[in-house]
Parts: structure tokens; C-alpha cells; sequence
């Protein structure tokens, strides 16, 4: 009888060590690829990987400070909401637009309002930040919100302090160097998404309107979603810079959750910064990496 014990203590302890092993060659081989990817985009490439089921993590390069452009825009919608929830704004609330708050920059809210002076609803200009990554959109609601520092103070408060808020959109234009004062580490934004996704992070409706937005994101399709299976549920927000008179590209960033076959989530960030190659690579690298853990987390 005590042979049989111990006959089955070790079999267990095997079954145990077997999975363990089993479990650490999935995710070397995940970063053997992750590593190989990166190694195209010839400047830095930062990678953050979290499953937010099994808690699994794959980090690359994850503590690098690098520029966030747009995605930025995740955590400025995260702290309106939350000012929302708080009950200093309504969703439905009116703001004004002045033509004023008009300037030179990608923005389908101010092509579609040429003449400004005309009033929407936050709920419209998150939809327009997100969504469509626009940048008058957002400064007009970090206006409202009353400044860059209110979303930087607000995000180091919920336990993220390893991101950077330092400048709007407008003053990122008027300089290469300012966008880099609005930095974050990748492992910092796979932790605020995996906080954010939490059911009881904001109210019911502002958890459901902010992650309607990022499922409703339209730029960057050849990023993360690029080579996932068609019909994948992906929510997501995209970052992208201009690029320099000595060809660099400061940064093609994207970060968002992915929906497993089987119901589980992914929460992933890759920034491709600083980088000389040519926009179709920096996005497949993005895509190639997303897709390398899609179907790790599928096994």
C-alpha cells in the first residue's frame, strides 16, 4: 500500500514537471519568434504579451521608454470616463467647437466641419479620438478634461506608473522631440489594459461604451488584427508618427485585447520606434508578432 503511494506521488510529480517543461518550450519558442521578428524593424522593438486568463506573460524589451503617439488615446478616453462616472460630465453632454480649436493634423471631425462653431457630445468626440484616432477630437476633450497632466495624474493613481503624459497633440506637432515626452512602457499598457477590461474598473456604461470604440477602431487594420483569422474580435487602439529627413519613424505602435477561439483573452502591445524600414514592414512586424501569439495562446 505505501508502495503504491509513493508510486503515485511520483507519478504525479512527473505528470507536473512534464507540463512545466511543456509550458516553458511553448513560450521559448513564442519568444525565439518574437526575437526574430523584431530583429527586422532595425531600431527598437518592444513587445508585451499578457493572457488574461492563465496570467501567462511575455516580455520584450518591455521596459523601454518609448513614444506613444496615439495611444495615448486609450488612457485620455479611460480618464473621461472615469470623470464621467465620477458625475462631473454626462456622456451626452454638449461641448463646443470653436474653429479655434482647429490646426494642421489628420482630423475627420474638422473635415466634416469645416466652419466649426458647432456643438457635439463627448460620447461623439470619443468615438472620434478612438476610433478614428483623431487629433483635434482629442485635444478638445483634453481641453474639457483641463489638461495633459489630469490624464497622467489619474492613470499613476490606478496603479500604472510606468507611462508618461507630458504634451497634446498639437504641441507633439510642432516638434520631432516633443512626442517622445509621451513615453510608456509596453508591460505598463498590457497592465492598464488588462485593468480597464475589468468589468468593474468603470460603470457598466462607460465600460461598455469605452471598449465599443475600441472594437470600432479603423486605423491600423494590417497591425494587430492584420493576420488574424477573419472574423476575430479585436479591440485596439493604433500610434503612428510622421517620419524624419534621415528616414526615421519615431513610431508605429498598436495595443489592444484579442479574443481567443475559446472565449479567453490576449492583451498585447508592440511598439516598432525609431525605426528606418519602410511601413509595410513595421506593420507586418506588428501583425507577424500578434498573430505568433494568438496561436500559442490558442494550443
Amino acid at each position: 500500500m505505501r508502495m503504491k503511494i509513493f508510486r503515485n506521488f511520483y507519478l504525479s510529480l512527473f505528470c507536473i514537471c512534464g507540463l512545466s517543461v511543456a509550458t516553458n518550450a511553448q513560450t521559448n519558442s513564442l519568444r525565439s519568434r518574437v526575437t526574430e521578428i523584431a530583429k527586422e524593424g532595425k531600431g527598437t522593438v518592444a513587445v508585451s504579451i499578457l493572457n488574461l486568463d492563465t496570467r501567462d506573460t511575455l516580455s520584450y524589451n518591455g521596459h523601454a521608454h518609448l513614444p506613444m503617439q496615439s495611444v495615448m488615446k486609450f488612457s485620455i478616453a479611460i480618464t473621461v470616463l472615469h470623470e464621467i462616472d465620477k458625475g462631473r460630465f454626462k456622456l451626452d453632454q454638449l461641448i463646443h467647437v470653436d474653429k479655434s480649436d482647429y490646426y494642421d493634423t489628420y482630423s475627420p471631425l474638422r473635415d466634416k466641419h469645416l466652419a466649426g462653431n458647432f456643438d457635439i457630445t463627448i460620447r461623439e468626440l470619443l468615438s472620434y479620438m478612438v476610433s478614428l484616432s483623431d487629433n483635434v477630437a482629442c485635444d478638445i476633450l483634453l481641453k474639457t478634461l483641463g489638461g495633459i497632466d489630469k490624464v497622467n495624474t489619474y492613470i499613476h493613481s490606478i496603479g500604472v506608473p510606468n507611462i508618461a503624459f507630458k504634451a497634446n497633440e498639437y504641441q507633439m506637432a510642432q516638434s520631432w522631440d516633443v512626442q517622445y515626452t509621451n513615453w510608456a512602457e509596453v508591460n505598463g499598457l498590457t497592465h492598464l489594459l488588462d485593468l480597464a477590461f475589468k468589468p468593474n474598473f468603470l460603470s457598466p456604461a462607460s465600460h461598455a461604451y469605452l471598449w465599443k470604440i475600441m472594437r470600432e477602431t479603423s486605423t491600423g487594420p494590417n497591425q494587430i488584427k492584420g493576420l488574424l483569422p477573419a472574423g476575430t474580435v479585436v479591440y485596439h487602439k493604433t500610434g503612428k508618427s510622421g517620419t524624419n529627413k534621415q528616414g526615421i519613424t519615431a513610431a508605429t505602435n498598436d495595443i489592444g485585447i484579442i479574443t481567443l477561439t475559446n472565449g479567453k483573452h490576449l492583451a498585447i502591445a508592440v511598439f516598432v520606434s525609431d525605426s528606418p524600414v519602410d511601413q509595410t514592414t513595421r506593420e507586418s512586424i506588428i501583425s507577424r508578432i500578434a498573430r505568433a501569439a494568438y496561436d500559442e495562446a490558442s494550443k
